[in-house]
């Protein structure tokens, strides 16, 4: 028997990641202590009163709370991580005076005085925006102050200083709009106690070593390449095998739940998206028309509209119904270069979208069998925790005030009845009809937005789309959009950071790798490697370097199982294999190998 592979060199690192997960803290929100608000709120005042003392020739323009902390958005000189550490030092000083926050009401004209009188042209501009006559000012002593509605703390030092911290810089235009000024904008974090802040710094370093875009480079899994274009992902060998068991899965779960697939153009007539409303509602996120043949074309931004001439192609009797369509498309949305970010926030993505189109008493049934669809895809990937929202009729809306009412309890009782806990977002459905939304949860706690389920009484009017009832008569469908995944991208990033591109067996781009001691085994490990890929495993060959250096190698790539090879193999015709998550599994015929790689694949297990 060969000797045994070295413990792998990543132990320690996952040892302490998977500690890091069992005690991690559950720790406050802005949702959950106001008290966190009203401090992470005042930190953004004592920051950007730090800034204009250091820097007196900046200028404001907003400062809110976000999940982890504050920003402020400042149009001044660029910054550095020294700037940074000087404005801390000046945020020290501020919160140990513990100057009071004072609330002052004044008359519209009164702030617009106050503002031209320091020049705060930023200051004027969100004056403008303010609808109400009443103006709220909040001043730190008698030094500083913005407009702001609160709410914050009684006094500065109400902030423990030791729980604050200015974490980076970043360029962001004002009001998102590329064609205004570039701004510094620096981000903060504040909590109510050194020890939260402590737990979050942690939490910090284990989602960096989690990132999906230093695991999709060192795992070689997929790139953005600039010469070809910001925000379009390539997906290399490793990355799009995985890609094709996902798909692979999607597809088959998807018929076999009545699904049929389709595959459609990624251009259209630009008449097409008129219809559908996008070049009213959704211009900004579409890209350029392109004149072919003296007619205008547009790549598309959504794949419904397609689904629906589909559906149009012929007619159909109440008898066909639920019709149930879906496909892997993808699409194309403009969005700014600095908002892009990994496989997060690109400018093409491949969508898992499905329509269903049914009558008024199926859409209960209908959306229950989403969610039961979208139960089992997102469990066998390991997401068990989500968080639901249900959204219901918003002010302006189209369909009659009843199909909507038949909608909204269609869906609640079909959460209801899957026994799932959801929150309501009363009025915050789109115009076109209800929806639920679910967020996965992932290993470090983080939720991500994948799957919606929409109801839609817009499109089937603008379409025309219509039925053939029991009495002949022409009727309106309801149309469904859901997607689970939300967009192949997005979800694989969510995937890598989840498992820390430790994939599971079943969806590792390579599960084996044969590792001989000498070169003298390499023939007996290359007809091993064929046997597996007979088999249907992914497995392949590394040599040319000592035996400690593979395993490194392995380890680094974060392989399942690596199967050494020496002499002793070689005579009794075996392997000796280590599993990432078991340990030594000792030696074996390549036949159990073999039988118990594709066991653990079938049942989806570790091995």
């Amino acid at each position: 028997m060969a000797a045994a592979p070295q413990a792998p060199v990543d132990t320690e690192e996952r040892k302490e990641s998977e500690k890091f997960i069992e005690e991690m803290i559950v720790l406050p929100t802005n949702e959950s202590s106001e008290k966190l608000l009203c401090i992470r709120h005042t930190c953004a005042h004592v920051m950007a009163m730090a800034v204009q003392k250091l820097f007196p020739n900046s200028k404001v323009t907003i400062g809110p709370w976000i999940d982890n902390g504050f920003y402020y958005d400042f149009d001044m000189e660029p910054l550095t991580d020294r700037d940074l550490k000087r404005i801390k030092k000046e945020m020290d000083r501020i919160i140990k005076r513990n100057l009071p926050l004072l609330k002052e009401e004044v008359s519209r004209e009164e702030a617009q005085n106050r503002i031209s009188a320091i020049n705060e042209p930023y200051k004027l501009e969100i004056l403008e925006s303010i609808k109400q006559d009443s103006i709220t000012i909040y001043h730190i002593g008698d030094e500083w102050w913005d407009l702001c509605a609160g709410p914050h703390v009684d006094s500065t030092g109400y902030i423990n200083a030791k729980a604050v911290e200015l974490e980076s810089v970043a360029g962001a235009y004002w009001r998102g709009d590329e064609r205004r000024q570039m701004l510094q904008r620096i981000y903060g974090t504040a909590w109510e106690t050194e020890e939260q802040l402590k737990a979050y710094l942690k939490f910090k370093e284990e989602a960096k070593r989690r990132d999906h875009r230093r695991l999709g480079q060192d795992l070689d899994l997929f790139s953005i390449q600039e010469d070809a274009g910001g925000g379009l992902v390539f997906w290399h060998p490793k990355g799009a095998i995985v890609r094709h068991i996902i798909e692979d899965s999607w597809k088959k779960i998807h018929l076999h739940h009545g699904y049929e697939l389709l595959y459609t153009p990624h251009v259209a007539k630009a008449d097409l998206w008129r219809v559908s409303g996008h070049l009213d509602f959704y211009k900004e996120n579409m890209y350029d028309q392109m004149n072919i043949e003296d007619e205008l074309y547009q790549l598309r931004p959504m794949n419904c509209p397609y689904h629906i001439l589909v559906y149009k192609h012929k007619l159909h009797s109440y008898r066909d119904f639920p019709i149930r369509v879906a496909e892997l498309g993808t699409v194309y949305r403009y969005e700014l270069s600095g908002s892009l970010h990994g496989l997060f926030r690109v400018r093409g993505f491949t969508q898992d979208d499905a329509h269903i189109f049914c009558l008024d008493d199926q859409i209960k049934d209908e959306i229950r069998g989403v969610l039961d669809l979208t139960q089992e895809i997102l469990l066998q990937f390991g997401f068990r925790k989500y968080e639901i929202n249900l959204s219901t009729r918003p002010e302006k809306f189209v369909g009659s005030d009843d199909i909507w009412e038949k909608a909204t309890i269609a869906l609640r009782e079909a959460l209801s009845d899957k026994g799932w806990d959801y929150q309501v977002d009363e009025g915050g459905g789109a115009f076109y009809g209800p929806k639920i939304d679910l967020k996965i949860e992932d290993a470090l706690g983080r939720k991500w937005q994948c799957s919606t389920v929409q109801v839609d009484f817009n499109l089937p009017q603008r379409f025309d789309i219509t039925y053939v009832d029991s009495n002949a008569e022409k009727r309106r469908p309801i149309l469904i959009h859901r997607a689970i995944l939300g967009s192949l991208e997005r979800f694989f990033g969510v995937l890598i950071e989840h498992y820390a591109g430790d994939f599971p067996l079943w969806i590792s781009p390579i599960q084996a790798r044969l590792l001989p001691v000498t070169d003298s085994e390499v023939n007996y490990c290359k007809k091993v490697v064929s046997d597996l890929k007979s088999a249907g495993i992914r497995a392949e060959l590394s040599h040319g370097e000592r035996l400690p250096k593979l395993i490194r190698n392995a380890e680094k790539q974060k392989i399942p199982l690596m199967a050494v090879v020496g002499p002793k193999e070689v005579e009794s015709q075996t392997v000796t294999v280590r599993s990432r998550y078991s340990g030594e599994l000792g030696t074996m015929t390549v036949d159990e190998f073999i039988a118990r790689v594709r066991s653990a694949v079938e049942r989806k297990t570790c091995w």
